[in-house]
This record gives C-alpha cells, sequence and structure tokens, in this order.
C-alpha cells in the first residue's frame, strides 16, 4: 500500500518570521497517517528542520544541482541538502523548466544525483494550455517520463508530481477525468518500464491549485496518492485542511 504524501513548495517565499506556521503545523499533525513534507527555501533548510525536529514531518530542497560538488556559485548540491537535514528534493518543476530552461535530460541528472545522495527525487510533469487544448497531453508525459525519470528509481527514491502548467496558481483545475487519466497513464508508463512492483509502490502526486475546496474531490481519484501545494502550503490554516483530507482518503 502506497502511504500517502502531502508536499509543500514554498517556492520563493518565507524568512524567519514564517517559521512559526511550522511549528502550528506540527501540533496539529506530528502523529499524522500520511507522509508531510515542506520544501522551504534553502535559506530555512536547516532552522525549519529544527523547528519541526521529533514531529515525523520532512524537510526537503526545491532544486539541486546536477554535480556533487564543484565551480557552480549560487548553487546546492544534494549532498549540501541532505548534510542541512533534507530527505528529499523537488526537480523539474515547471518553473525552472521555463525559467532556467531547463530540459528533460536536465532534470533526470538532478534526480539522479539526488538518488546517489539519498535523497527522494520529486519529479515534475505537466502540459502546457497550448499542449492540452492541441490533445497533446499523453505525449508530453511520456516524454517527460522518458527523458526525466532516471533508471535508478524505485518506490523510495521517487515521487512523481503531475502539475499542468495552465493550472498552477491560476485557480484553473482540471476536471477530475483529466486528472484520472494522466495518474492512470504514468502508473502504466511506470509498469511499462520499470515492472509491476516499482509501478505499484511509485508515488503519483496532483499540483496545481490544490485548495481545502477541492482537495477531497482530488484526493477520490484513482492512482492520486497526495498533492505537491503550492501557495496554500505557507499557512497552516490553508495547509492543514488539505493534509486533514488526505488523511481521510487514507482511511
Amino acid at each position: 500500500m502506497r502511504r500517502k504524501l502531502a508536499a509543500g513548495n514554498w517556492k520563493m517565499n518565507g524568512t524567519g518570521d514564517g517559521l512559526g506556521e511550522l511549528r502550528t503545523l506540527s501540533q496539529s499533525h506530528s502523529a499524522s497517517a500520511v507522509d508531510i513534507l515542506i520544501c522551504p527555501p534553502a535559506t530555512l533548510l536547516h532552522r525549519a528542520g529544527a523547528v519541526l525536529d521529533g514531529s515525523g514531518i520532512a524537510t526537503g530542497g526545491q532544486d539541486c544541482h546536477a554535480a556533487g560538488s564543484g565551480a557552480h556559485t549560487g548553487d546546492i548540491s544534494a549532498a549540501m541538502l541532505a548534510d542541512a537535514g533534507a530527505t528529499a528534493v523537488i526537480v523539474g518543476h515547471s518553473e525552472r523548466r521555463a525559467d532556467h530552461d531547463e530540459r528533460n535530460d536536465d532534470v533526470r541528472a538532478k534526480a539522479k544525483t539526488a538518488m546517489e545522495a539519498g535523497l527522494m527525487a520529486v519529479v515534475c510533469l505537466g502540459e502546457s494550455l497550448a499542449e492540452r487544448e492541441a490533445a497533446n497531453t499523453l505525449d508530453i508525459i511520456a516524454g517527460q517520463m522518458s527523458g526525466s525519470i532516471p533508471d535508478l528509481s524505485t518506490g523510495e527514491n521517487l515521487v512523481i508530481a503531475y502539475e499542468p502548467i495552465w493550472a498552477i496558481g491560476t485557480g484553473k483545475v482540471p476536471t477530475m477525468e483529466q486528472i484520472g487519466e494522466v495518474h492512470g497513464f504514468v502508473r502504466t508508463r511506470l509498469d511499462r518500464r520499470f515492472g509491476a512492483g516499482v509501478a505499484r509502490s511509485v508515488r503519483v502526486l496532483y499540483g496545481g491549485s490544490v485548495k481545502p475546496g477541492n482537495a477531497g474531490e482530488i484526493f477520490a481519484v484513482p492512482n492520486v496518492d497526495g498533492a505537491l501545494v503550492g501557495g496554500a502550503s505557507l499557512k497552516a490554516d490553508d495547509f492543514s485542511p488539505i493534509i486533514h483530507a488526505l488523511e481521510d482518503a487514507a482511511g
């Protein structure tokens, strides 16, 4: 049975003043029936881990360099994230792909080095509005999976996050049928490439304007194992109801 996962991506938001939100969150979900992951800015990673220590809530990075070390000013390696207390890292988010021109092979290299450093790689996939309207969604997802997911992937070191680009931060959400189609497709592709064992164990999250009001409906969709939440994860009052909805879905 795949354990559900609620992951929060703070993006380029938050200072030390916001760590109290994590303290509040930990008080409500210290014995949760689902896994909870917070990915704050790198400047807060160590402090966030200290606040969450003993709560069972994990911390992760938002990106890592493909190299283990070297002359890469301003970048952060997977080993550095692990040293700061991270257990996971997001790679291939659409904002990284767009803002930093990251390609599938870049994402694959980052995911590989993350896994080799002992981190769980949260690999993001998703189509643009133009691709959705052209009925190319599944082709895009297939290409991203083939190009972005390393061969050494397992249910322990890989999480996939399906985030339709046109739904991120826009308030627009695909229909439940559209979400189910993509998540089912991802599961089938995993089975084809890695076999049934890995396909059954890899968690596939949905991301894109997940809110307390729609979380329950989304989590009821087959093959949705949780959510990668952006803005709503910054405040405990917004993120906590989403976690509660996932806990309800987990039974």
